[in-house]
């Protein structure tokens, strides 16, 4: 009896990388912050292999580490196959060359992770070009002042990047400036910096941005225990007000709302990848 091959090539396509992503839905969901869509959020997984040749070889080399990758930016919150988590096809020496898939956090990640702390009210990232004008002197500004021509033809080469935040009580965070030499010692240090599929060759400007950053996410907060923090001072206070007697013929304090004891556990913990792995 001879085989159909109309029906070994959907058996082949129900095995593959996109079909394990649905496979384990379930999983996937449950990693996922609360604030995150997580039917779309496969959606854009599922996408992101399917729509990219490359990549569903490099997936297809080892499902599991591609399934490990995607958990990782499930865990974050972060969507695959965008500037907030990279999926890149890396040659692997455990796969005697054989390109597998590595995810990195991306710019925009790190960026979203800082405003999920829920410390900062704007966080400022941008890249210098040497025909804009640029003024930033540590002690006496408060902050960079960067002038660009947005109807010029040319801004020049990158010459350099700067990050920082405001903070929600108004005060400015540490400001990040790096000159190219900061940025390339940085590009230095990265494993995959050679290969053609690395954020470094495809979108540079973008991995400028993530060098400043992931330097700026080093003096704000980005994962849950800095909320987790909040929450906790926030009740210790409402629970001593609650147990304080009241004073003669003054209302009493209002007890804490449903937001107020929101479990700080359901924020879910941030984390930043070393440079080295860009």
């Amino acid at each position: 009896m001879t085989e159909n091959p109309i029906s070994n090539a959907v058996a082949v396509r129900d095995n593959g990388p996109a079909a394990q992503i649905e496979q384990y839905r379930d999983e996937y969901a449950a990693l996922v912050p609360s604030h995150v869509n997580a039917d779309q959020w496969i959606r854009l997984a599922v996408g992101a292999i399917r729509g990219n040749k490359d990549l569903l070889e490099a997936a297809q080399t080892d499902v599991g580490v591609f399934l490990r990758e995607l958990k990782t930016a499930a865990r974050l919150g972060l969507e695959p196959g965008t500037e907030q988590f990279y999926l890149t096809p890396r040659k692997s020496k455990a796969h005697r060359g054989q390109k597998i898939i590595k995810g990195i956090v991306g710019y925009q990640g790190i960026v979203e992770l800082i405003y999920r702390a829920g410390a900062v009210s704007s966080v400022i990232v941008e890249t210098v070009r040497e025909r804009d004008g640029f003024r930033y002197v540590p002690g006496r500004d408060e902050r960079p002042v960067h002038e660009i021509d947005w109807f010029g033809a040319d801004r020049g080469d990158l010459v350099g990047v700067y990050a920082y935040a405001l903070m929600k009580d108004g005060a400015t965070s540490k400001v990040v400036v790096l000159n190219r030499q900061q940025v390339m010692q940085a590009k230095a240090k990265s494993d995959g910096r050679n290969s053609e599929f690395s954020p470094w060759n495809t979108n540079e400007e973008a991995m400028w941005l993530k060098t400043a950053a992931r330097r700026l996410a080093k003096w704000v907060p980005t994962s849950a225990e800095y909320m987790r923090e909040q929450l906790r001072a926030q009740a210790e206070v409402a629970g001593e007000l609650a147990a304080a007697p009241s004073a003669a013929g003054a209302p009493a304090m209002p007890q804490p709302t449903a937001l107020d004891e929101a479990d700080p556990d359901e924020v879910v913990e941030g984390e930043l990848m070393d440079d080295t792995a860009a």
